[in-house]
């Protein structure tokens, strides 16, 4: 089966932005209504919507809730939500804005039990973000001492619905995805990998949808900076993908 499509937004002071490797002082603005946004990725067909509160990420306050809320109400497709999600309460103020699929980073890897309880509620991804070969939290700026199979171990298969599996190197560059780091995730867990960072081309995501290992696939793809800035059509991406 075919890698479902994810079109990003991500926020920032109520904006929309792209990062360039995480950094947060390397940002640029493609607007200021995430609901327009979304709709228009909707229309083109997208089977998903990836939501980031990127200042929750860093800080922990859930600043652009409300509009992530205004997100999940306006679609009629599926939204998945992260950026600060570090408690039960965090997660259950997601659900409730009607996303569904919560994505946890920084509070799962540090308390995986907290994943289990939160799959009580609903669906739960674990975002591994990983800077070269060492996972990274706090909206990418820590280190964990981590390596991505020390981290995808941690958890319970049963609890996690999807892995969001980043190379924060190739995040925002265009210059294509780490197939290596991926398909270590396909190696290490049977629980779906979500690929994100670097897409920046029709050509990648036809790379990502011909990876397998021991039988395994890229189940969905994160494209962000790739369709702000024109280099991938999502209408285009999506024919593409449901030939495969």
């Amino acid at each position: 089966m075919a890698p479902a499509l994810y079109p990003a937004v991500d926020l920032r002071g109520g904006r929309l932005v792209r990062l360039l490797e995480g950094d947060f002082g390397r940002e640029t603005v493609y607007g200021d209504d995430p609901v327009e946004q979304a709709r228009r990725f909707e229309a083109a067909g997208a089977p998903w919507l990836h939501i980031v509160d990127l200042d929750a990420a860093l800080t922990g306050d859930p600043a652009n809730r409300a509009a992530v809320g205004a997100v999940a109400s306006a679609l009629d497709i599926p939204v998945q939500a992260g950026g600060g999600v570090r408690s039960i309460a965090d997660a259950q103020a997601l659900f409730d804005a009607g996303v569904r699929r919560v994505v946890m980073g920084t509070a799962a890897l540090e308390n995986p039990a907290l994943v289990a309880q939160v799959a009580e509620m609903g669906a739960v991804a674990v975002g591994i973000d990983v800077r070269g070969e060492e996972v990274a939290l706090r909206g990418w700026t820590q280190g964990s001492g981590l390596t991505l199979a020390e981290a995808i171990g941690r958890f319970d298969p049963a609890s996690v619905d999807a892995f969001v599996v980043t190379q924060i190197h190739r995040d925002g560059t265009l210059e294509g995805p780490d197939t290596d780091l991926l398909c270590a995730a396909l190696r290490e867990t049977e629980v779906e990998v979500i690929a994100s960072g670097g897409v920046g081309h029709l050509e990648d995501l036809k790379v990502l949808a011909a990876l397998n290992e021991n039988g395994s696939g890229i189940g969905g793809i994160i494209l962000g900076k790739a369709l702000y800035e024109g280099t991938v059509d999502l209408e285009e991406a999506v024919r593409a993908m449901a030939r495969k």
